[in-house]
């Protein structure tokens, strides 16, 4: 699936805070989205994850309006995209329950009584996919490991791995290894690169530039609520075509 943002414009209370962005999402691909903060960068990834209706332009899905369709038309796609947030918000269960939460909540409430059941008898219930999400970000050892024993840096690689169990097409990623530890930051960036393996387009908001640097395939420059400048990484970042791209790039346009 290709996800993107057509002359898409949003406000709170009024106040604009992107406007007229355009972009995309391709399979297979990783995009980084940098900015100064308060820029629109996590806005932009609400409107595309469908959280939020854009008051002007629209979202597109394999070159559909999305927002055309129904509520109902509109779930197959929401289920397609997954998103991970800098606040990490696991439920107080184990690693791999909250691994297997997106499909739980997807299954039939026969599967769900199933599910129950396991659980009530002493074993998991948790499906193989949870398991395999919390292997690619190398927890699986701490599977049935309560989630509020786990470190920041466990907690977010779990996290993580919810969004990476529900198999989406597109992940969407908030800031989601600010405030973690290199070696944190380094399992899930190597998670990243296991999913782009597989077909899945990656779109993170990130404040770190030597990450994008380092994972992103192209980088969006989000200033003012509008996109400035978006292109290959490398491109980007050592020939960008905007004047207020390279001052941000070089730390001289400071907010």
């Amino acid at each position: 699936m290709i996800l993107a943002a057509e002359n898409v414009a949003y406000s709170y209370d009024g106040e604009g805070v992107i406007e007229g962005v355009s972009l995309e999402v391709d399979p297979g691909e990783v995009l980084a989205i940098v900015g100064p903060s308060g820029t629109g960068k996590t806005t932009l990834l609400r409107v595309l994850a469908l959280f939020d209706p854009p008051e002007e332009g629209t979202v597109l899905a394999d070159g559909e309006d999305v927002w055309a369709r129904s509520e109902e038309r509109r779930l197959p796609i929401r289920r397609r995209i997954g998103m991970v947030f800098q606040d990490r918000s696991l439920f107080s269960t184990s690693a791999a329950r909250n691994a297997a939460y997106g499909l739980f909540v997807r299954r039939s409430w026969d599967e769900r009584l199933r599910s129950s059941l396991a659980a009530f008898l002493g074993r998991d219930g948790s499906p193989d996919g949870a398991y395999d999400a919390l292997e690619t970000v190398g927890l699986a050892e701490k599977a049935d490991q309560h989630a509020g024993s786990l470190s920041a840096g466990e907690a977010q690689r779990v996290a993580f791995a919810r969004a990476l169990a529900t198999e989406p097409d597109i992940l969407l990623l908030d800031e989601f290894t600010s405030n973690l530890d290199p070696r944190n930051t380094a399992v899930l960036e190597t998670a990243i690169d296991r999913a782009r393996d597989r077909g899945i387009g990656v779109a993170m908001a990130t404040h770190d530039m030597q990450q994008a640097r380092r994972i992103a395939d192209r980088t969006a420059v989000l200033l003012d609520g509008t996109c400035i400048e978006c292109g290959r990484t490398e491109r980007v970042f050592e020939n960008p075509r905007d004047e207020r791209a390279r001052k941000f790039i070089a730390g001289e346009l400071v907010y």
